[in-house]
């Protein structure tokens, strides 16, 4: 893992971008259609050239998105599904600038690189890979004292391997400005706070009679108070990590799948929704830790740009960690488009009781 790379901007008085065109808008026709020949976004640092000839930064960037120009000449990353009939949508394929916007993919390239790609960390993911977690430390202990955004994607597993009192740590210490997960976690959270159980076994992996019913029950409590935060207050949930969220005051969005028992009444059920509940803290991040779920890191993956912008440091890297203990997961978090992603084979237990204890270190 390296130390923070510094960004180094595209050269806009070179005479290949001064004589590049302002980008092309078509008006869309009708609401969540885009006109044919749009420009397809990347996660990458972009650019896009105004009729006054100078290049800016759209925002709320994210892949595979598309750039909508507002009423003021700002340019915006908009999901297709959100443009409008009359929006002006740029269209044009080439990512070189020659026809008004410039995906930068070189801007956090260290001195002396080879490769064309952005890159947080650059080597190839395996359990063989030393994890610095005095770096992961430092870094989330940067990101608290200088108010950053740190989303926190998890899996149930997380819950099930004794991990949960380190999440609620981090929680109640100021790590965790968001956190994103399934149903799944909430439940055997809440029925490890309600019945002692997760998925009806004890802390020693115990079976208990009865026990495949107590995530249903928990459920139920749930419903019955109406809400997580009104089980709380209840007295109902005592404990754990959705019980820290609501006293800590950190947002969470629970979206919901077909899998899902109950569901909780918090979980989004509507995919589209849950993805636009997800993406009001996407757009926020500064910083993203995935531990042991699939589905949900790649779809967070999705919506993180690989930078942002920092009003003191400029254009930085957005740090990604993936922690899973396959290396499958981890390879196609990064093949599906987050190339900034730092993959960390190990499982949830050992990586969030030795970062929490690097952490300690750190603050004392």
């Amino acid at each position: 893992m390296t130390e923070e790379l510094q960004y180094t901007p595209p050269d806009f008085d070179s005479p290949h971008l001064r004589a590049a065109p302002p980008a092309r808008v078509v008006t869309c026709e009708a609401d969540g259609v885009l006109p044919e020949g749009f420009f397809a976004t990347t996660n990458l640092p972009s650019y896009v050239k105004g009729e006054d000839g100078l290049w800016r930064m759209p925002r709320e960037p994210r892949m595979d998105g598309c750039l909508v120009r507002d009423e003021k000449g700002g340019w915006w990353v908009r999901e297709g599904r959100r443009v409008r009939h009359g929006d002006a949508v740029v269209v044009g394929k080439a990512e070189d600038g020659s026809e008004g916007v410039l995906v930068h993919a070189h801007g956090f390239e260290p001195p002396g690189s080879v490769t064309g790609d952005f890159h947080f960390m650059s080597s190839q993911v395996s359990r063989e890979k030393p994890i610095d977690y005095g770096m992961l430390a430092r870094m989330l202990v940067a990101e608290r004292r200088r108010g950053g955004y740190v989303l926190w994607v998890t899996g149930p597993a997380l819950v099930h391997s004794r991990a949960r009192d380190n999440l609620v740590w981090f929680i109640r210490h100021g790590f965790v400005q968001a956190l994103l997960a399934g149903n799944a976690v909430a439940v055997h959270d809440i029925e490890a706070a309600v019945v002692g159980t997760t998925l009806g076994m004890t802390e020693q992996g115990m079976p208990t009679e009865g026990g495949h019913s107590a995530h249903m029950r928990a459920i139920n409590s749930v419903r019955r108070s109406g809400s997580i935060a009104a089980a709380v207050r209840d007295g109902l949930i005592a404990e754990g990590i959705m019980h820290a969220c609501v006293i800590e005051e950190v947002p969470f969005v629970l979206a919901g799948s077909i899998r899902d028992d109950g569901p909780l009444p918090d979980v989004f059920t509507d995919a589209v929704a849950a993805q636009d509940a997800m993406r009001a803290h996407t757009v926020k991040a500064t910083m993203a830790v995935m531990v042991a779920t699939a589905l949900h890191s790649i779809a967070v993956g999705n919506m993180l740009p690989a930078y942002y912008e920092d009003p003191e440091r400029g254009i930085v890297e957005l740090p990604t960690i993936c922690v899973d203990a396959s290396e499958f997961l981890v390879s196609k978090l990064k093949d599906r488009g987050t190339h900034q992603a730092v993959g960390v084979v190990t499982n949830a237990q050992d990586f969030m009781s030795i970062l929490r204890a690097a952490v300690e270190e750190e603050m004392s």
